[in-house]
């Protein structure tokens, strides 16, 4: 899968609805109208497990970009097997937990090429590596998850993890960006939520920049949900980031 041709960000579109009946308008509305480079679209768990793997196919009927947002998190031999199904889906990225551990994550991997291998006309898809949600503060990481580091250690350890075991990049929120490039270089990607423009509130969010702040950070893709899903306008809504990151 090719990155963003310029030093812009690329926009991933959450599709947070709960039946695939409503996701499906909203990606038709979206082809329909839209004046500017093709979104990304991501899956998470409410939709994928309230439509199931059918939604993926009708998303690419329209030629957007997957990624599937399960964030994987097993033993090494179950992960695998669930790569080895995600890939098969066509999907162009999907996540695991880095905190899974090394075996995890080399599993994942070992799945998504027994895909390739069985199907020499399926792609491989991106794999990135979750390292704290972007509703995890830091008294949360420290108080109630046990890890007695600040956000941005605990982040890029995991990432650096990641990096020593081959994934192509992780999630993060935009506020960690430098130290994990800094870390494993410019070209591990970085997938960010934890975006709102100005005008939009932060909901559940702890760790959040606007679209604007996110390119300076240096992010390469930006996920944003509800600050265009819910707009009165979401053409204008997608419009107006896209007018801030280029």
């Amino acid at each position: 899968m090719s990155m963003n041709a310029t030093n812009d960000p690329s926009i991933m579109i959450a599709l947070d609805f709960q039946d695939a009946d409503q996701a499906i308008s909203f990606v038709h509305f979206i082809d329909n109208n839209h004046t500017f480079s093709k979104p990304w679209f991501k899956v998470g768990m409410e939709l994928y497990y309230a439509a199931g793997p059918t939604i993926i196919a009708k998303i690419k009927e329209k030629g957007f970009p997957i990624f599937l947002d399960l964030k994987l998190h097993d033993i090494p031999n179950t992960v695998k097997g669930a790569a080895r199904s995600i890939t098969s889906l066509g999907v162009d990225m999907f996540n695991v937990h880095c905190s899974g551990g090394s075996a995890m994550l080399e599993a994942a991997r070992e799945g998504i090429a027994e895909a390739t291998s069985a199907h020499s006309s399926q792609h491989s898809p991106l794999l990135i590596g979750v390292t704290q949600l972007t509703s995890t503060s830091e008294v949360v990481l420290r108080e109630e998850i046990g890890i007695p580091l600040t956000i941005e250690e605990a982040v890029t350890h995991y990432a650096t993890l990641a990096h020593q075991h081959g994934l192509d990049g992780v999630v993060s929120s935009p506020l960690e960006v430098q130290s994990i490039k800094a870390a494993c270089g410019p070209s591990f990607i970085t997938v960010t939520p934890g975006i709102r423009p100005a005008s939009v509130s932060r909901g559940d969010q702890v760790r959040v920049t606007t679209p604007r702040q996110a390119k300076t950070l240096g992010t390469d893709f930006m996920v944003i949900g509800r600050a265009v899903t819910q707009a009165t306008d979401p053409i204008k809504a997608l419009e107006d980031i896209y007018a801030e990151i280029v």
